[in-house]
């Protein structure tokens, strides 16, 4: 049994990249409640490695009024539902020019599961084939580059990176790394 039981639910707000959605809930004890979600479709995250580079995208966030370096990532438009590897193939190419020879899955993410739906697949690009973005409209401000392991890491250190998918990507890679046979 879940201890939590959705009674009712109603729409507050949809757009072509998420829905906003209050639920009426019943709790094991009995209990009413209610709960706000975003439901967004599944994100892909893509770390492409190059030897000890990696390449990494920045972009204005809007939601935070900055510019800021994160891992390729995306969700396919108008909810659509695509296969992760395929979802990162095409993020990979939109945002970077780049396609990958070999595309290995590293693991699972949920963004912010109280609010949020959404999950995101990360994935390791290497072999890679350089070329020109072909990136969508809302990313016409975005740039990208290579950066030595060491950059990522200071990046990170000193918050220069604080997309919190682009960190928890990078500690799947190095757990992924450390436990390699």
């Amino acid at each position: 049994m879940d201890p939590i039981e959705r009674v009712a639910s109603r729409e507050v707000y949809r757009n072509d990249w998420m829905t906003v959605r209050e639920d009426e809930i019943r709790r094991s004890d009995g209990s009413a409640g209610i709960y706000g979600v975003i439901d967004k479709p599944a994100y892909a995250l893509v770390i492409a490695q190059d030897g000890d580079r990696f390449r990494l995208v920045e972009q204005f966030r809007y939601p935070l009024g900055e510019r800021r370096w994160e891992f390729p990532q995306g969700t396919a438009p108008g909810l659509a539902d695509v296969p992760p590897a395929e979802l990162a193939a095409r993020e990979l190419r939109e945002e970077t020019g780049l396609r990958a020879g070999s595309m290995a899955t590293l693991g699972k993410l949920d963004v912010a599961a109280g609010m949020s739906s959404q999950r995101g697949w990360v994935f390791l690009a290497t072999d890679i084939t350089e070329g020109e973005p072909e990136r969508e409209h809302e990313e016409q401000d975005m740039r990208s580059a290579w950066f030595t392991r060491a950059d990522v890491e200071k990046m990170i250190l000193a918050g220069e990176i604080t997309d919190a998918q682009s960190i928890a990507a990078w500690a799947q890679l190095m757990l992924v790394e450390r436990h390699r046979p």
